[in-house]
């Protein structure tokens, strides 16, 4: 089988992480986002991973992986931007190389992804396409899937509807026949406004429901509470990988490299990356602490997001979704709240409220 991964392009809602790394790479509880899906694709050969932001550094990081995990992952380069639909028309050669079906997927999603799932699902009711879908609190803040009455068919798509009408909404993770190939050229297209209504109207259109978890993980909010779904599902599954024992609190994931110092409380839903050192009495909640950083003693983070080889100073006290970006020192006895931070700054007064520090 075969696959497309959107890529995309600048990741402006993660930055200021992304002004590092382009948004696949960044990691998610201690891997690149990327990994994660390429990963799950177990079974398929072909990957195709459409970019159009700084492809020689994700060719650079693939290349070890192809060996490694027997595929071969090929970059569909945009020199424009060409939506959720363009980047298919754009990889045609090897989309639509022969009659088996691909996947499409958008880099940010992270969830417990149903590839073998999906592609029985859609091979059994023989449609053009199959959406993955999951169920949302408060439908009226997106666009819904209208499922046709007792079928798996669409029936169509209402966005923010204000009566309820279905809470089921577009989870970024397709499943094709090549026959969608004939209806997208390599321009800049929406998928989800130019091509899926028409396979709707024809009956081609089918969804099924995502089994557990999902997250769009390209902001910080989401990426945080990505993260604390992401271990809860790590606790089911292997709950080995995660770290337990005297002042560690809910689940909380740590890379072996990392020194944690006397008198810690860590967690609930923490990750701590490679070569961090975490002083005595520091406090940590719902906070990834990423490659490099040291947390000196008694500092306090809370629902926040260190980027990698930052220093957090003693008695510091972080909150709001901050978030910090690559080589950011902050001094001792600071308060942070909501505050974003570029890389390669010094922080040394208090940001009380949320602001950008350039």
């Amino acid at each position: 089988m075969k696959a497309l991964i959107l890529v995309g392009g600048f990741g402006t809602r993660l930055r200021p992480l992304t002004l590092t790394l382009p948004k696949p790479l960044v990691e998610f509880a201690n891997r690149p986002m990327i990994l994660h899906q390429i990963e799950a694709l177990a079974g398929v050969t072909d990957i195709v991973l459409a970019v159009n932001y700084r492809p020689e550094i994700m060719a650079s990081f693939v290349e070890k992986y192809e060996q490694q995990l027997g595929v071969k992952i090929t970059f569909s380069v945009e020199t424009e931007p060409l939506g959720t639909a363009g980047p298919l028309a754009l990889a045609r050669d090897i989309l639509g190389k022969d009659d088996s079906p691909f996947f499409v997927l958008n880099s940010d999603v992270i969830c417990d992804f149903p590839f073998e799932d999906l592609s029985k699902f859609h091979k059994a009711h023989g449609g053009e396409g199959t959406i993955l879908v999951t169920r949302v609190e408060e439908p009226s803040k997106y666009g819904v899937v209208v499922n046709k009455q007792n079928s798996s068919a669409i029936d169509r798509f209402v966005e923010k509807p204000q009566i309820f009408v279905s809470n089921k909404i577009n989870a970024g993770i397709y499943i094709f026949s090549p026959k969608i190939l004939n209806r997208i050229k390599p321009e800049p297209t929406s998928i989800e406004k130019e091509v899926f209504p028409f396979m709707a109207n024809e009956g081609q259109l089918h969804s099924m429901e995502l089994p557990g978890f999902w997250m769009d993980v390209g902001q910080p909010r989401d990426y945080l509470t990505g993260a604390g779904l992401y271990l809860s599902s790590v606790h089911k599954k292997n709950p080995a990988a995660l770290t337990t024992g005297p002042g560690f609190v809910g689940h909380v994931l740590i890379d072996p490299s990392a020194i944690i110092g006397e008198n810690c409380r860590i967690g609930p839903n923490v990750v701590i990356g490679p070569n961090v050192i975490i002083g005595d009495g520091v406090r940590l909640s719902r906070a990834v602490i990423f490659e490099g950083c040291t947390v000196k003693d008694h500092a306090w983070i809370h629902s926040s997001i260190i980027g990698w080889r930052s220093t957090v100073g003693r008695w510091t006290r972080i909150e709001g979704v901050t978030v910090t970006g690559d080589d950011v020192q902050i001094s001792d006895e600071v308060y942070l709240n909501g505050a974003t931070i570029l890389p390669h700054k010094s922080v040394s007064s208090n940001v009380p409220e949320p602001k950008i520090i350039m």
